[in-house]
């Protein structure tokens, strides 16, 4: 049975404007509700955020959840609990500050506190803020940041994140090791893969769903969204259109299946993957 493709229109994604934060959610989050939109997969939050400059989001607690940020453009310092008060720095294993290609994951688990805030001083921050359901309670707070070039996305799908290579048993100590499935990757406890792309106009990439890796093979939850990076992005999804903000929600998908993506508008498409169970 071929994969089923879904359209999802952005005008059915939530909004609320709240003059130092511009804010789109794709699930229900907050003060928006729909019962259609509650999470896709172990996906529950993807929320397409723009902040104001010297604006931000005050320290908050999360737990058992695994929380990333994916920078589109302008600037967001992120701390938090684990790492404790800290200035800005260049080391992105400390609190520097995040740019585009940039991301920024946490695991919440038995509990963190942290704050992301745009301290430029005249440029907007806009980027993804995407929460996973992870596939435990209770785990040990952890923190990551990879970077990720326009060179590399341009040339096909970047794979940015993969479950954690030890699975849901693993000990303390291989948890402290971090190894993900897919090298490179930053280790997520949840059965997704999230890969990003951006492709120019007449090009096509193509995806391999579950690359190997997954444990739930067959019937994977796919989320496909094409950022509002740029006014006049459009993607072909098998035959379906995605212009900015918009989503393909596909299932009857497997491990090791292919979906490829057109570019067919005039600009640059920025896109995101969440392949999940």
């Amino acid at each position: 049975m071929p994969a089923q493709v879904a359209h999802r229109p952005s005008s059915t994604r939530g909004h609320a404007d709240h003059g130092w934060l511009n804010t789109y959610h794709s699930f229900s989050f907050a003060n928006w509700y729909d019962p259609r939109y509650e999470g896709f997969g172990s996906v529950r939050v993807l929320n397409e955020d723009r902040v104001a400059p010297q604006t931000g989001f005050p320290t908050h607690p999360h737990r058992d959840f695994e929380i990333f940020s994916y920078i589109i453009s302008g600037e967001l310092t992120h701390r938090d609990s684990i790492k404790g008060k800290s200035g800005k720095s260049d080391n992105k294993n400390d609190f520097f500050v995040m740019k585009r290609g940039d991301v920024q994951f946490t695991t919440g688990g038995t509990g963190i506190a942290h704050s992301e805030q745009n301290e430029n001083s005249n440029q907007w921050v806009h980027f993804l803020q995407i929460w996973v359901k992870p596939w435990a309670r209770g785990l040990p707070p952890t923190y990551h940041t990879s970077s990720y070039t326009e060179e590399q996305k341009k040339a096909g799908f970047v794979t940015i994140i993969s479950p954690l290579k030890a699975g849901r048993n693993a000990s303390a100590e291989v948890e402290k090791e971090a190894t993900p499935a897919i090298a490179e990757t930053i280790p997520v406890h949840a059965d997704v893969i999230f890969s990003a792309s951006i492709i120019e106009p007449g090009k096509t990439h193509n995806l391999k769903i579950g690359a190997g890796v997954v444990s739930k093979t067959q019937n994977r939850n796919v989320y496909v969204h094409l950022t509002t990076a740029k006014d006049g992005a459009q993607v072909k999804v098998g035959d379906k259109l995605l212009k900015p903000g918009d989503a393909a929600m596909i299932t009857r998908i497997n491990d090791g299946e292919e979906l490829s993506f057109e570019s067919v508008g005039k600009v640059d498409a920025e896109l995101v993957v969440l392949d999940s169970d």
